[in-house]
């Protein structure tokens, strides 16, 4: 299978996964999973932890921030190197005016890396919940058609392997 047949059956597919024109329960679902990926929302939840903590919850937040603006700026780099366009859709606006390239997902990458990271910075419960929440947040990119499942694939790749690598430079 050549690479324009894998592009046409990717968009297929994430086409039919696609929920963000059909109103209800799993729309709104999707909406505020993708929504909780979003860089600001993660930032403001690590300054608050900083804050509003001390001891080992700083230093988890400490490395969080570092590790999330690292891997951002790898995945923006990524994203201008490839420069593929988002899906066509009216949902997510905010991301196709500020972010019109879709591959790799920067949503994936982020939470597919701290929910990796927390396997190392534990405690076990935070782990769990990120490495639930990680791929929710995901498939809800792709559900709400701002990603195809190719984009958060990669990403989540990419997150993976960032959230290894800040566990090998940090613990």
């Amino acid at each position: 299978m050549n690479f324009e047949k894998l592009l046409i059956l990717d968009a297929r597919l994430s086409t039919r996964l696609r929920v963000a024109e059909k109103p209800g329960l799993l729309r709104a679902i999707a909406t505020v999973l993708a929504h909780s990926g979003d860089s600001w929302f993660c930032l403001t939840a690590m300054a608050l932890t900083w804050l509003f903590n001390a001891g080992t919850w700083r230093w988890r937040s400490t490395i969080l921030v570092i590790a999330t603006l690292i891997t951002a700026t790898l995945v923006l780099g990524l994203k201008f190197l490839v420069r593929r366009p988002r899906p066509e859709g009216e949902w997510g606006n905010i991301y196709r005016q500020t972010d019109p390239h879709s591959f790799p997902s920067g949503h994936a990458a982020r939470t597919a890396m701290l929910a990796t990271l927390s396997v190392g910075l534990g405690p076990a419960w935070f782990a769990a919940l990120l490495l639930i929440w990680a791929p929710l947040v995901s498939l809800a990119r792709v559900a709400m058609g701002v990603h195809y499942i190719s984009d958060v694939v990669a990403g989540m790749g990419v997150g993976a392997f960032m959230g290894a690598l800040f566990q090998l430079v940090f613990l």
